[in-house]
């Protein structure tokens, strides 16, 4: 990969908007969340892509279905050019494509900004409405970076209703809030947000507490953009490489879509063009 500074910002000319989906904690669902909104924006015509910016533990290469499969490495007048992987319309690049199967990666924190933000500014990604970032939990050193050196758009908070949470998100919305930073929050989705049985469609059990959502977005003054259910065949799909519009659940499915519109229209967002 090819040298840069460490304190240049990274430019992406072709890309259009940079939204990360960010969490305060691990388990709420967030690259789920990630990998489907950029599958339901595709779905909507908008050229789109995601980058995995989980050193420590990608997963959407797994949730792709193309874990066993390597970008092309192109080279152009003495450059090395890395060309994604597309699946389901969607341009995806992850350091879990260069890893060892199996093997843990062991990086220091200035290491792993570095190579996020080499791996960010080496894949051509060509012309894009979307390129969606899935962060990993927390706000550490791979967060900062990728805030302080890419021209973000905004950034989606996702949660589960559950009180412990939503007051980890609050941190990470924290996070972008600094005087220093001041990337736009453009809403709250909150996963989980109860269980319906196959059988029983018109029950509802919130099995993580209700309202969580909300109450985090009146906090910090966005909309809630989606409440999403917990759908038992959700995580199936993702562990055998589908989207959720593989699944039988229409509220599922309409949640996303609704979410995919929702963003297309923020006024913050650029205003993008369907192919």
């Amino acid at each position: 990969m090819n040298k840069q500074d460490p304190f240049d910002k990274i430019e992406l000319p072709g890309v259009k908007n940079v939204l990360v989906v960010a969490s305060g904690k691990g388990g709420v669902g967030k690259s789920t969340v990630a990998a489907n909104l950029a599958v339901s924006l595709a779905r909507e015509g908008f050229r789109t892509a995601i980058f995995d910016a989980d050193l420590y533990g990608p997963s959407i290469p797994i949730m792709f279905g193309v874990q066993n499969e390597k970008p092309t490495i192109a080279h152009y007048q003495g450059k090395e050019t890395i060309i994604p992987i597309t699946k389901f319309g969607v341009k995806i690049i992850s350091i879990g494509f260069f890893m060892v199967s199996n093997k843990s990666l062991i990086w220091r924190g200035p290491a792993a900004s570095s190579g996020l933000a080499q791996l960010l500014s080496d894949t051509e990604w060509g012309e894009l409405d979307y390129l969606i970032i899935d962060f990993p939990p927390g706000t550490g050193d791979i967060q900062l970076t990728t805030i302080q050196r890419l021209n973000l758009t905004g950034a989606i908070l996702v949660t589960t209703p559950q009180q412990v949470a939503i007051a980890d998100a609050r941190k990470a919305a924290d996070m972008f809030n600094t005087k220093r930073i001041q990337v736009p929050l453009l809403g709250v989705v909150e996963n989980m947000a109860w269980f319906t049985p196959e059988k029983h469609p018109e029950e509802k059990y919130f099995l993580f507490g209700s309202g969580g959502g909300q109450q985090l977005a009146n906090q910090l003054n966005v909309p809630l953009l989606a409440q999403i259910p917990l759908v038992c065949d959700a995580c199936e799909l993702g562990d055998t490489g589908q989207t959720i519009f593989a699944s039988t659940d229409g509220t599922l499915i309409n949640q996303f879509e609704t979410l995919a519109d929702k963003i297309s229209k923020l006024p913050t967002v650029s205003a993008s063009t369907n192919n």
